[in-house]
């Protein structure tokens, strides 16, 4: 019989996690979920709202783009508004400046007017596509499995952001539009689509 037909012999998937606390350095894209609240700034439907709980957040991956665990991904919920208080979004809010400080080589003390223009925003799609340097962790899912995600942004503050992004996209300088609503304190409410296990933070 060929080995095309049986199986038994075959060697075990040999899958696992990424290891707690590894740094890598990931591209990030955003996958739509239909949701826009202008008043928020969040526009072209990039939002995803649950209906269940109106929670509303941005459905992220993440692929590892070099180093041992390149082609990995991970997925993560960025939140940006939840009814239960402001804390969600507050917790998006600081990801996202985490992810332009390390994409952009933004020492995070730092207040000039380059630095300051390189964490605004026109819309969530200058996010899509955007690489980082990130910190692995692991979360239950909604099977109550263990998956990877990325919680942490790497700044250039950390002692291994240079090792880990190699080197960095120079910062903006030309102030962009207003911070898409990555200026008012809640990034903001919500439409449906499917939920990808559970959100880095759960709200």
């Amino acid at each position: 019989m060929s080995s095309w037909n049986d199986f038994n012999s075959a060697e075990n998937p040999a899958f696992s996690l990424i290891p707690k606390g590894t740094l890598v350095k990931v591209r990030m894209t955003i996958r739509p979920g239909g949701y826009s609240d202008e008043a928020n700034g969040w526009l072209h439907g990039w939002a995803t709202r649950k209906p269940e709980t109106g929670a509303v957040y941005l459905n992220a991956e993440f692929v590892v783009v070099e180093g041992k665990y390149a082609r990995r991904k991970l997925w993560s919920l960025i939140g940006l508004h939840s009814p239960k208080g402001p804390t969600w979004g507050q917790m998006g809010r600081s990801f996202i400046k985490g992810v332009l400080n390390s994409a952009f080589g933004l020492h995070p003390d730092d207040q000039s007017a380059a630095a300051q223009a390189g964490r605004c925003i026109e819309s969530f799609a200058d996010l899509d596509g955007i690489v980082f340097a990130g910190k692995v962790d692991w979360e239950k899912d909604n099977d109550d499995e263990d998956k990877a995600v990325v919680k942490v942004p790497i700044m250039p503050d950390h002692p291994q952001y240079k090792e880990v992004m190699g080197a960095v996209s120079p910062s903006r300088t030309s102030p962009t539009a207003a911070p898409v609503h990555l200026a008012t304190g809640s990034l903001s409410p919500a439409p449906n689509s499917s939920v990808p296990s559970r959100p880095v933070w759960a709200e």
